[in-house]
């Protein structure tokens, strides 16, 4: 049986980090692919030579077309605009004011991986989440079970880690789930939240709770804030977490 197939399309900082942890774990061969000539190479083969030192062994190629991307098992979307200040307004786009823009790349990016992969799983990371789902989905014509989008494990991390640091215990200790939409729409729900066992309304005051989940909602804004441009290593640690689940058909239950 031959290794595990993934492609991952859009070379930044996401789609190169999960790369990153797909080798490091062994999971699959990947595929990189970004419009940008030598970016999605670039990084395929820096990641390549880091393959001795860090002891992995997989195929990593990459590519500005889609024919290498041929009967991959998985497929990353995470080809769009992102999220970055406007020099002339100082002020970030909403992931709505984004749909214009990333619909077609999305919806480009869609049509070329179907016809090379026609039973791959999609999974989707480009913003805006949800509305760029459902252009996947219907450019793709698959089942909805096929058209994954990545937002309820980043969410709930971002949640579960802001617990963890609220009552500093380990992350380990803390289970906790957010669901609904990737942005203001999302709902963590501190009723099915627990730390040890101990449910997490007993640990943290409803006002210091509540600010938790308003941070969670906020969780992607705080990042570009800070950094001038969207985060990346928990948004790819989630992807591939979720890539992993389904190339070993873990069974898990992720948001």
């Amino acid at each position: 049986m031959g290794r595990k197939k993934v492609t991952i399309v859009g070379a930044g900082n996401v789609g190169a980090t999960c790369a990153h942890w797909i080798a490091g774990k062994e999971l699959a061969d990947v595929v990189l692919v970004d419009i940008v000539e030598g970016v999605a190479a670039g990084k395929a083969l820096d990641l390549a030579e880091a393959a001795p030192v860090m002891n992995f062994d997989i195929n990593l190629v990459g590519s500005t077309g889609y024919d290498e991307t041929g009967d991959s098992d998985v497929v990353v979307i995470t080809a769009g605009v992102p999220r970055k200040k406007d020099p002339k307004t100082g002020q970030f786009p909403s992931r709505d004011e984004l749909v214009k823009t990333n619909q077609n790349i999305v919806g480009a990016v869609t049509k070329e991986i179907v016809s090379r992969s026609p039973n791959a799983i999609l999974i989707i990371v480009s913003n805006p989440l949800d509305a760029m789902c459902h252009v996947a989905l219907h450019e793709s014509g698959f089942d909805s079970k096929r058209v994954i989008g990545q937002a309820g494990a980043l969410d709930t991390a971002r949640y579960k880690t802001f617990i963890a640091m609220e009552l500093g215990v380990s992350v380990r200790d803390v289970h906790g789930i957010v669901l609904g939409g990737h942005g203001d729409q999302m709902v963590p729900l501190p009723r099915h939240t627990s730390v040890a066992g101990i449910p997490v309304r007993e640990l943290i005051a409803e006002d210091k709770l509540q600010a938790i989940i308003e941070r969670t909602r906020k969780g992607g804004g705080e990042i570009v804030g800070l950094l001038g441009y969207s985060g990346y290593y928990a948004p790819s640690a989630g992807t591939v977490e979720m890539v992993e689940a389904i190339l070993k058909d873990q069974k898990r239950v992720i948001p």
